[in-house]
C-alpha cells in the first residue's frame, strides 16, 4: 500500500489474543550480542569510519570471543528456523513428525518475522533510492550489493550535509537493524563469477571479502 498498490485481502486467519511472543528471547540475544561485541571493542556509540575500523580490529581478537559471537548468531537463526522445523526422516512421508506436537512449532510466527525483515529492507532500499538515486545490482536474503566508486561503504551510503546517514536509509552499526560491511569486490571479479556460474547467479551470495564472516552482515 505504501508503494501505491491496492491491497484487498480475500481471506484471513486471525487470533483474538495478541502478544509480543518473541520479545524476551529477542532481547536476551540482542543484549548478549551487543555486550559481546563491546568486549571485542565494537560499541553501539560508534558510527561511520570508527565502526568500520573497530570491526576490522575485532576479527583479530580472541578466537574464543569470535566463537561466542557466532554462537549467538546461530542461536538466533536456529531459533527462527525451529519455529518451522521440518521432518528429518523420522517418520514416513506425509505422516506427522515430532516437532508438530510442540507448542513452539509456529510457522506463522516465522513467516511474520521474515516478512517484517523483508519489509524493513525494502523500505530502506526505497529511501536510499529516493535520497541518492542509488539502486542495488543484487539483493540476497540478508545482503545488498551496490555499485560504488570506492571500497568502503562510506563511499556509497547517502549522508546529510552534516555527515550523518540520511534518515530511513542503511546505517552502519552494531545494533540490531543496522548494517555491517560484508565485502567489496571488483567489477572484473563479478564478471568472472558470471562467466563461471552462468546467467542464473546472485552476486549477493558471494560478495563477502572475508569467507569466515558470519551471515546477516
Amino acid at each position: 500500500m505504501e508503494l501505491g498498490f491496492e491491497v484487498a485481502p480475500i481471506e484471513a486467519h486471525v487470533r483474538t489474543h495478541t502478544g509480543r511472543y518473541l520479545d524476551p528471547w529477542y532481547k536476551r540475544l540482542r543484549d548478549a550480542y551487543v555486550a559481546t561485541m563491546a568486549d571485542l571493542g565494537v560499541t553501539t556509540a560508534m558510527g561511520g569510519s570508527e565502526f568500520l575500523e573497530a570491526m576490522a580490529r575485532s576479527k583479530q581478537a580472541d578466537p574464543t570471543m569470535a566463537l561466542l559471537v557466532g554462537a549467538i548468531k546461530a542461536t538466533a537463526k536456529g531459533g527462527i528456523g525451529k519455529l518451522r522445523q521440518r521432518s528429518r526422516g523420522q517418520v514416513p512421508y506425509y505422516e506427522p513428525w515430532l516437532a508438530l506436537s510442540r507448542e513452539t512449532w509456529r510457522p506463522d510466527i516465522r513467516a511474520s518475522v521474515l516478512a517484517s525483515q523483508r519489509i524493513g529492507l525494502h523500505r530502506k532500499l526505497m529511501k536510499t533510492a529516493a535520497a541518492a538515486d542509488l539502486y542495488p545490482v543484487a539483493i540476497g536474503t540478508d545482503a545488498i550489493v551496490y555499485p560504488s566508486p570506492g571500497p568502503s561503504p562510506l563511499d556509497v551510503l547517502p549522508q546529510t550535509p552534516e555527515g550523518k546517514p540520511v534518515p530511513g536509509t542503511f546505517r552502519l552499526g552494531v545494533s540490531p537493524g543496522m548494517v555491517k560491511h560484508q565485502g567489496t569486490q571488483t567489477v572484473l571479479w563479478a564478471e568472472a563469477q558470471f562467466e563461471e556460474a552462468g546467467a542464473v547467479f546472485n552476486l549477493a551470495n558471494l560478495i563477502k571479502t572475508d569467507p569466515t564472516a558470519g551471515e546477516g552482515e
